[in-house]
């Protein structure tokens, strides 16, 4: 395990991300094979977390604290730091995108496009999960690794100090009171646990354990 909180908080966050991810796209899957709509409120919630944590505060300081930080005490990953900045840029408006089509999906249920609707969104969000979970993975393999190796102690005290103020409830860290009633939704609905356990515990709730089918 890493000595460095930074990494480790950037770790949780990316765990508790890819959960709610892959719980996406199980949803949607899974009622596709029922033949079912999702829940929509969920799939609301879903979206909402992402836009308020992992787009504003875990890619923020990412982008504006460890990458310049790297950048200054190497060029070995100079390009690769550049798309996953890029990604950075693009991805809130992904997710705000990705929001609107929902919207009008609920919006225009009863709409002759409704359907089409349904399609465009799930093919959407499909590749929006695919995209994230490999940005995801290329900061596990590539850049944390690297910040291991050539940040100083000084770095590590300034980003540590930065990382260690977040708030994502659904990681190790306390919530603010004013978004439990959001996690707690977002925790209870999920189709699987998916590695969430210190998350559930956090937010002071149980989650049955299901039988895998």
């Amino acid at each position: 395990m890493s000595p460095h909180p930074t990494i480790r908080i950037i770790q949780d966050e990316h765990g508790a991300l890819s959960a709610v991810l892959r719980s996406i796209g199980l949803l949607l899957s899974e009622c596709r094979r029922h033949g079912v709509l999702p829940d929509l409120a969920i799939l609301r919630a879903m979206l909402f977390y992402i836009d308020e944590f992992p787009e504003k505060v875990h890619h923020t300081k990412e982008s504006q604290l460890l990458f310049p930080l790297l950048r200054q005490r190497s060029s070995e990953l100079a390009e690769v730091l550049d798309r996953l900045d890029h990604d950075h840029a693009g991805s809130e408006h992904a997710v705000r995108e990705l929001e609107h089509e929902l919207l009008g999906l609920e919006m225009m249920s009863h709409a002759h496009d409704a359907e089409a609707r349904r399609d465009r969104f799930e093919a959407s969000m499909h590749s929006y999960i695919a995209s994230y979970l490999e940005h995801i993975g290329c900061e596990e393999r590539y850049v944390l690794p690297l910040a291991e190796r050539v940040l100083t102690p000084a770095d590590w005290i300034e980003l540590d100090a930065a990382f260690m103020e977040n708030r994502d409830p659904l990681t190790h860290r306390e919530p603010d009171d004013a978004y439990r009633p959001l996690f707690k939704k977002i925790l209870m609905t999920m189709p699987s646990p998916l590695g969430l356990g210190p998350a559930m515990e956090a937010m002071r709730t149980s989650y049955p354990a299901r039988q895998s089918s």
